[in-house]
């Protein structure tokens, strides 16, 4: 859901309040605490949470993903499972595809990290699971609106939509995977 300055109402300071720079004002916005998703949305946000905290501490993202598994306290799903494996297992691969979908000036270490993981996984999903692309996509953008920068959406969806474009063939994709068996 896209946030519009339409949806903010300017709010007067309390007692003792000031703005933070001249000229500031203080508004109200939707509170997206409350909202509701889908389980899919919620397993890709848990994959997106492990996937940042691995590359932040610069760790397998495995070994974040045991974590929360050997925490009874926390409910992992399969497809937060799928996800966060199935990006570790093709880094090389995914990674390669984000380079060849972006500007040679941007490198994906000057990537925030939270729209690096969140390409990864989307790119994991165009090639390697059965989820519709503008699904993947859709739901990649979803994420970087509530999550990212204000320039995150417009960026991940170009350098999607070139991925999107430039998708492997599946059918040689299945078989060089079913040939390192």
């Amino acid at each position: 859901m896209a946030h519009s300055p339409a949806d903010e109402r300017s709010l007067p300071l309390a007692a003792g309040e000031h703005p933070p720079v001249p000229g500031a004002i203080k508004v109200s916005s939707t509170d997206m605490a409350e909202r509701h998703h889908s389980a899919r949305t919620k397993a890709r946000k848990a994959a997106l949470d492990v996937l940042f905290e691995a590359d932040l501490l610069g760790r397998d993202p495995f070994a974040s993903l045991a974590d929360r598994l050997d925490d009874p306290e926390q409910i992992v799903r399969a497809f937060t499972r799928e996800l966060v494996l199935g990006v570790r297992d093709n880094a090389e691969q995914i990674d390669a595809r984000i380079r060849a979908s972006v500007p040679k000036q941007w490198p994906i270490e000057r990537m925030p990290r939270i729209d690096r993981n969140l390409a990864r996984m989307a790119i994991y999903e165009l090639d390697h699971t059965d989820v519709d692309a503008s699904a993947a996509i859709s739901e990649a953008l979803e994420l970087a609106d509530e999550l990212s920068t204000d320039e995150s959406v417009a960026f991940l969806n170009g350098l999607l939509g070139r991925a999107a474009q430039s998708r492997p063939d599946r059918s040689r994709l299945e078989r060089t995977t079913d040939e390192q068996r």
